[in-house]
């Protein structure tokens, strides 16, 4: 699975709004709830707040990679979501989390998600790559990014 084929234009927010890691978490949750994707917006939302209590997903860089796995994910999916100002996401270098992709997938999901997740980490380590998610103005041009 590439992440060029599940990143989606109507699971992306080029403009998020939220201003603190609880607040972002539920912005980039809407959208699959909107798509029926999540069928409890809830339930998830603290599937990711309890993996985010282990250790952040912030990784530095101006990049968080929040996820989660429940069975209230239907199919496997990334949220895109970018913030101009950034948000303090307690991210590994201490700065501000610009750049997000939360991944959602099934409960009965084998390894699914770490392949993505995995995949994901070494492309957004590509300084070129998080500059052409910075600059995105449109869907096409996040997903264009991993070209």
């Amino acid at each position: 699975m590439e992440i060029k084929d599940i990143l989606k234009p109507s699971l992306m927010i080029l403009d998020l709004k939220a201003n603190n890691k609880a607040s972002v978490v539920e912005e980039l949750i809407k959208p699959l709830v909107v798509e029926g994707i999540v069928k409890e917006e809830k339930v998830f939302l603290k599937v990711v707040m309890d993996r985010e209590e282990q250790s952040t997903t912030g990784i530095g860089m101006g990049i968080a990679i929040p996820h989660g796995k429940s069975s209230m994910v239907t199919t496997p999916s990334i949220v895109f979501g970018k913030s101009k100002t950034g948000i303090e996401y307690e991210a590994l270098d201490g700065k501000p989390s610009h750049i997000f992709f939360l991944i959602a997938v099934p409960e009965d999901s084998k390894e699914e998600h770490l392949k993505v997740l995995s995949q994901l980490s070494r492309k957004l380590m590509n300084s070129e790559i998080r500059a052409k998610l910075l600059n995105a103005t449109t869907a096409e041009d996040v997903i264009n990014s991993f070209d």
